[in-house]
């Protein structure tokens, strides 16, 4: 009798606790409110053919560390688990579906790879896992409803790049080299749409293997074509390799090139050659005296000295960064802390700075966060924003992702 009179005792006292704690009683897996920690989670590759994609991931690490020791989200800890996935698409899928059954994480965050994230995509779906600051670039994810991107579609990278080398340094004779892979083709589409719309032709368009060492035919083409500007979209050895064949032939043209070549790791390759070029980027140079970009340069230090600072690191840490300004959206809204309700506050974020990225949206059925660029030229041994943030050229970033 007594002893179910204590049971009965406990479960009124249990649900006295529920019915107080409100909206925080019904929560979905990766959720302690008793102990406000929140459980995420990332596959990345520690292993397989691009290992030195961990330095993503360590600036991911070192933003959750960071926010850790200074107070958390409102108070609430968050507890940041990673798994290798070798790079592997069936594996990516694997640790996912491992990490919200055996570890009960409450989104991913982070993750990286585009094949990756593509393939996680319905496993994601299916059990409406937040899909937070993927680290890769495909159209799909700007209208999946449980993605949301940072990245930008590469054509409206390109279109940028065009638009500035036009508009303000008064080029009209443009040559692109393009990657012949989806990051070449997606910036060809939006190149090719952004002329189109100027009545301009190209004067020349000339793909390239990822693997391409020498670039001498492919700056012949382009001498011959006449061209005063140059738009690369490839790897940062690929854009050495390039101004290293066009100095040899006395080419003497305007280079630009994605973000990601925006990078110190692309003056150890380039050297000199670098100093000139100009780059569309989403996020601002890694020198800015922004303060969350000097905590980047921070916690990088303290937390993975051995890393390099740049703009690889500066991805992982600003993709980071959303679920940060999501779950805080989330908790200030009252809700109950469910998967749903993260998606819900996350398409409320509005022109927010996000990590290194300015102007960050989310909309219900448009999930295209970063909506506008600046322009980074290379002077010296850095990097600086020559033209502030403005939006896409309309021709491209409105156009129906494909």
């Amino acid at each position: 009798m007594f002893s179910s009179l204590r049971r009965a005792a406990s479960a009124a006292a249990i649900g006295a606790v529920l019915l107080s704690a409100g909206p925080l009683a019904a929560a979905d897996p990766g959720i302690d409110a008793e102990n406000k920690v929140v459980t995420i989670g990332a596959f990345t590759p520690v292993t397989g053919p691009v290992p030195f994609y961990a330095t993503l991931t360590h600036a991911a690490e070192a933003y959750y560390k960071n926010l850790n020791d200074n107070g958390g989200i409102d108070g609430w800890t968050v507890n940041y688990i990673t798994k290798d996935d070798g790079y592997e698409p069936a594996r990516s899928v694997a640790v996912t579906r491992q990490m919200v059954e055996d570890d009960g994480i409450f989104a991913l965050s982070a993750p990286i790879g585009t094949a990756t994230n593509v393939a996680v995509l319905p496993y994601a779906r299916e059990v409406d896992l937040p899909v937070v600051g993927p680290i890769g670039g495909a159209s799909a994810f700007f209208v999946e409803p449980t993605v949301f991107p940072l990245l930008p579609d590469y054509g409206w990278s390109a279109a940028s790049n065009a638009e500035y080398a036009i508009k303000t340094l008064g080029h009209e004779k443009i040559a692109l080299l393009w990657e012949n892979d989806e990051l070449g083709k997606s910036a060809k589409r939006g190149f090719d749409t952004y002329m189109a719309d100027l009545g301009l032709e190209p004067a020349e368009s000339i793909p390239f293997d990822v693997k391409t060492t020498s670039f001498s035919p492919h700056i012949r083409r382009v001498a011959n074509s006449g061209a005063d500007a140059v738009i690369l979209f490839g790897s940062n050895a690929n854009l050495a390799a390039a101004l290293k064949a066009a100095d040899l032939q006395g080419l003497d043209v305007d280079w630009f090139a994605p973000f990601f070549t925006a990078d110190p790791s692309t003056f150890k390759l380039a050297g000199d050659l670098l100093d000139g070029v100009y780059f569309s980027s989403w996020l601002l140079p890694v020198s800015s005296d922004v303060p969350d970009i000097a905590a980047y340069r921070e916690s990088i230090e303290k937390y993975y000295p051995d890393d390099p600072v740049g703009v690889f690191g500066l991805n992982g840490w600003s993709n980071a960064a959303i679920f940060h300004k999501g779950f805080e959206a989330l908790l200030a809204s009252g809700n109950e802390l469910t998967r749903e309700n993260l998606i819900a506050a996350l398409e409320t974020l509005k022109d927010a700075d996000v990590g290194g990225a300015k102007g960050v949206t989310f909309e219900p059925g448009d999930h295209r966060g970063t909506r506008q660029e600046g322009i980074i030229q290379a002077k010296g041994d850095s990097f600086e924003l020559v033209q502030p943030f403005r939006p896409y050229p309309a021709v491209v970033f409105d156009a129906k992702p494909e």
